[in-house]
């Protein structure tokens, strides 16, 4: 049951590391696709969340919502709280510029992917940090 764990954990934190990496060479393509990093931003930060819950044993809800996943987190790790800020950025880019809108630009700003992927890669080396290197992407 432990190998079966570490591995599915291994999975999520893969899955977030391509989102990661995705995120960065959607950001290349002179600001056309940075709605597209964004979103991976969001994503990245998610699984790694979700991956950190089912290593210890946790219910993976299914929710884009980082801000509830934060509090769950730390309710095995107090020091999660410290992510608060980045969670509150990235959540709305799960939908924020995934659907056209009178409302919403079609992309985001270069600073706003900027800030997004600083988060993003903030969460997912917080959680790497906590989790033993067997679980680490290959």
């Amino acid at each position: 049951m432990a190998e079966e764990s570490t591995a599915m954990t291994q999975r999520w934190l893969s899955k977030a590391w391509h989102d990661l990496v995705g995120a960065g060479r959607c950001s290349v393509d002179d600001d056309v696709t940075l709605d597209v990093a964004v979103y991976h931003c969001q994503q990245a930060g998610e699984k790694v969340l979700k991956g950190f819950l089912h290593f210890h044993g946790r219910e993976v809800p299914k929710t884009h919502d980082l801000r509830a996943l934060i509090p769950r987190c730390a309710d095995i790790v107090a020091g999660f709280t410290v992510l608060d800020p980045d969670a509150e950025g990235l959540t709305p880019l799960a939908t924020a510029f995934r659907y056209p809108d009178d409302y919403v630009p079609l992309n985001p700003t270069r600073a706003q992917f900027d800030d997004a992927h600083a988060s993003a890669k903030r969460i997912y080396d917080f959680v790497l940090s906590l989790l033993p290197k067997e679980t680490h992407p290959a």
